[in-house]
C-alpha cells in the first residue's frame, strides 16, 4: 500500500510531460487532450481515496529509493500521510476533476499548455500535502505556485491577466524566499530537513532566537499562501483575472493548503519545542480575526462577482485559522471539516459564476440584475450554495463552524461562536443578495461605482460560441459539489472519524516514532484529550440563524432604497469603497510594504512572548 503514495505525484507529472511531448500529434485534438487530463484527475482522486482509508488504522510513510532512518537520522526523503493531508489531497484531486470536466466545453480554444499546466499544479498541492521533508515542503510549494502563475496569466494579450499574474507571483515569491531562509536557518541549527528528525532535535531544549526566528520565517510564506491579512492582497487580484477553472483551485484548496501548511510546521516541528502555547494562540487568532472580519467587509461591498468570491474565501481562510489557532482536536477537527465544505461550495458557486460569464458574458453585478432569469438551474445551484456559505444546516459548513465554537468556549472564548457567525451573516448576505438579483431580478438595481465598473468591464467573455444554452458539462459538476457538501455534512460520526485524524495530526512524539523508527502507533494521545464531537441543538439553532439573518440581511441590501431609514441617499457598505481603494490598491509595492509590517509586527509578537 506504502508504494502507492508516490503514484499520486509521478501520474499527473507524467501525464502533463505526455500531453506536453505529443503536442504536435494530438495539439489540434481538443477532446483527446481533454479526456486525458480528465482521467488522469479522477485516476489520482481515485488513488488518493484508496490512500486515505488505508490511513484509517494509522500514518503509511514512505520512504523514496528505500532510503529509511538509521539510529533515527533521516536519510532520504518520505512521505509522511495520515487521515488529515490525505484527505486534504483528496479534496484537491477531486476540485481539479471537476475543473476539468467544466473546461470540456467552457474553453472553445484551449492550447496544451493549460491541461499540461493544470496536472502540474495537481502534482504540486498533493506534494505539498504528503510531504515529510521541510524543503520538498518548499519545493512542492513553488512548484505550485508556478503553474499558477502561469495559469493566472492564461490570458496574456490582456492587460488584467498580466497585472493579476505579476501581483500574485511577486508577493508569493518574496513570502516563499522568507520560509527558504527560515528553512536555512532550522537546518543549520539541526542539521535536519526531516520535519520528524526537526522537531526531535527542538524538543527538550529551551528555544532560543533563531529557533524562533525560523518559525516565523517559515510561517511568513504560508501566511501569504493562505492569504491571511495583511499578506492577503494577491488574492482577489488573481481571482478577477484568471481562468473561472482556475478559481476554482484558488479558492477552494491552495489557500487551505497554506494553512494545512502552518499546521503541519507547527505540530510536526515546533509545537513541543516551542511552548509557550497561550501567546502563539493569540498571535494567531488575532490574525485569524483580523482576516475574518477584513474579508467580510470587503465582500459585501464588492460588485464584481469573482472579486466577491475571493474576500469570501479571505474571510472564510481567517476562520479556519482561529480553528488552528486553538490548538485543540476539537478546533483543528472543526477546520478540517469547514475547509472540506468550504472547498465544494466555493468551487460550485466559481462554476455558477463561470456559467452566468459563458452565458451572459459578464461578472458585474450592476449589469447582471435580472439577466440570469433565462438560468433557472443555474440559480438554484447557486442560492444552495449561498445557503450552505451561510451555514444552513446539514451542509457541512455549519459543523466546522460549531466545533470550532464549542472548542473555543471550552477555553473560555466565547466571542469566537460571535465573529464567526457576524462575519457568516455578512459573507452569506453578499451572495444571496447577489442570487436574487442576478437570478431573480429582485429588489432594485444596485448603483454602479465607477471603479468598480470599470474594473467588471475588464473582464472578457472565456468562451467563443455556445453562448445559447448551458452543457450538461457545465452545470453537473457544481451541482454534484453542492450535493457532496450536503452529504459529507450527513455523515454519520463524521466529527469523531475526523477527530480521530486531527490527535493522530497533533501527537508530535507518535509522528516522530512513527517516521524515525517504523512504530506503528494504534492510539496516540493529543496535548488535549478528545471532546465531544456530537451535534447539538445549539449548533442548529445557530447555524439557521446564521441563515436566516443572511437572508434578512441579503433582502435589505435588494430593497435598501425602499426603507424609510435609509430613503434619503445612504447606501449601505458605500463608506467602504475610499478603504478599499486604498488598502487594495493593485500596486504590488504597497502589497510587499504591508507584507514587512506583518512580518514585523508577528516576528516582534513572537520575539517578546517566547523568551
Amino acid at each position: 500500500m506504502d508504494s502507492l503514495l508516490p503514484l499520486a505525484v509521478a501520474v499527473p507529472l507524467v501525464a502533463a510531460a505526455g500531453i506536453s511531448a505529443l503536442n504536435p500529434l494530438f495539439g489540434h485534438r481538443r477532446r483527446v487532450l481533454d479526456a486525458v487530463a480528465i482521467l488522469t484527475a479522477a485516476a489520482v482522486t481515485g488513488l488518493l481515496v484508496v490512500i486515505m482509508l488505508s490511513t484509517a488504522d494509522g500514518q503509511r510513510v514512505y520512504w523514496f529509493a528505500g532510503f529509511t532512518p538509521s539510529h533515527g537520522v533521516a536519510l532520504g526523503i518520505d512521505f509522511a500521510v495520515d487521515q488529515l493531508n490525505s484527505g486534504l489531497a483528496t479534496l484537491t484531486a477531486t476540485l481539479v476533476t471537476a475543473a476539468l470536466v467544466f473546461s470540456w466545453r467552457y474553453f472553445e480554444r484551449v492550447s496544451t499548455y493549460y491541461h499540461a499546466l493544470m496536472l502540474v499544479f495537481l502534482a504540486g498541492m498533493v506534494g505539498f500535502c504528503l510531504t515529510g521533508d521541510i524543503f520538498n515542503l518548499f519545493v512542492f510549494f513553488e512548484l505550485m505556485g508556478v503553474a499558477a502563475y502561469a495559469l493566472t496569466a492564461y490570458r496574456p494579450e490582456e492587460r488584467g491577466p498580466l497585472q493579476g499574474a505579476l501581483n500574485f507571483a511577486i508577493t508569493n515569491s518574496v513570502g516563499a524566499y522568507l520560509s527558504l531562509s527560515g528553512i536555512g536557518l532550522i537546518y543549520g541549527r539541526t542539521g535536519a530537513l526531516n520535519m520528524a528528525q526537526i522537531g526531535q532535535a527542538i524538543t527538550g531544549h529551551r528555544p532560543d532566537g533563531l529557533v524562533v526566528v525560523a518559525f516565523v520565517l517559515i510561517l511568513m510564506g504560508l501566511l501569504t499562501k493562505a492569504s491571511i491579512v495583511p499578506f492577503h492582497f494577491w488574492l482577489a487580484d488573481a481571482h478577477a483575472v484568471a481562468p473561472t477553472p482556475v478559481c476554482v483551485l484558488f479558492s477552494g484548496v491552495m489557500v487551505e493548503l497554506g494553512l494545512y501548511g502552518i499546521a503541519r510546521v507547527y505540530w510536526s516541528m515546533f509545537g513541543a519545542g516551542l511552548g509557550h502555547r497561550d501567546a502563539i494562540t493569540a498571535v494567531l487568532l488575532a490574525l485569524g480575526i483580523a482576516t475574518a472580519v477584513v474579508g467580510a467587509l470587503f465582500c459585501f461591498r464588492q460588485r464584481h462577482l469573482k472579486r466577491l468570491l475571493a474576500f469570501s474565501t479571505i474571510n472564510h481562510a481567517g476562520l479556519f485559522l482561529i480553528g488552528i489557532a486553538l490548538l485543540t482536536p476539537l478546533g483543528l477537527t472543526g477546520a478540517a471539516v469547514y475547509v472540506i465544505g468550504h472547498g465544494l461550495i466555493k468551487a460550485a458557486l466559481f462554476l455558477s459564476v463561470g456559467i452566468v460569464l459563458h452565458r451572459l458574458g459578464s461578472v458585474n453585478e450592476t449589469f447582471l440584475h435580472g439577466r440570469g432569469r433565462g438560468l433557472p438551474v443555474t440559480g438554484v445551484v447557486f442560492v444552495l450554495a449561498a445557503l450552505a456559505l451561510a451555514d444552513l444546516p446539514p451542509f457541512a459548513l455549519y459543523l466546522g463552524a460549531g466545533w470550532i465554537g464549542q472548542s473555543g468556549d471550552a477555553r473560555e472564548l466565547h466571542w469566537i461562536t460571535a465573529v464567526i457567525m457576524t462575519t457568516s451573516v455578512l459573507v452569506g448576505a453578499a451572495v444571496l443578495r447577489v442570487a436574487g438579483g442576478v437570478f431573480y431580478g429582485l429588489g432594485d438595481p444596485p448603483s454602479e461605482d465607477p471603479q468598480m465598473a470599470e474594473e467588471a468591464s475588464e473582464e472578457t467573455s472565456e468562451t467563443d460560441e455556445a453562448k445559447s444554452r448551458t452543457p450538461l458539462s457545465m452545470i453537473v459538476p457544481p451541482a454534484v459539489l453542492v450535493a457532496a457538501a450536503l452529504a459529507v455534512g450527513l455523515l454519520p460520526q463524521l466529527g469523531d472519524l475526523v477527530q480521530d485524524g486531527a490527535v493522530r495530526f497533533q501527537d508530535q512524539a507518535a509522528y516522530n516514532a512513527t517516521v524515525l523508527v517504523g512504530a506503528h502507533i494504534a492510539h496516540p494521545t493529543a496535548l488535549l484529550g478528545p471532546e465531544d464531537t456530537s451535534v447539538t441543538t445549539t449548533d442548529v439553532v445557530t447555524g439557521v440563524g446564521t441563515a436566516v439573518a443572511s437572508l434578512v440581511l441579503a433582502l435589505m441590501a435588494l430593497y435598501w432604497r425602499r426603507l424609510p431609514v435609509l430613503r434619503r441617499g445612504f447606501e449601505p457598505g458605500a463608506g467602504l469603497v475610499r478603504p478599499i481603494r486604498r488598502f487594495q490598491s493593485g500596486v504590488v509595492n504597497d502589497y510587499v510594504t504591508w507584507m514587512v509590517v506583518g512580518l514585523a509586527c508577528i516576528g516582534g509578537a513572537l520575539a517578546f512572548a517566547i523568551r
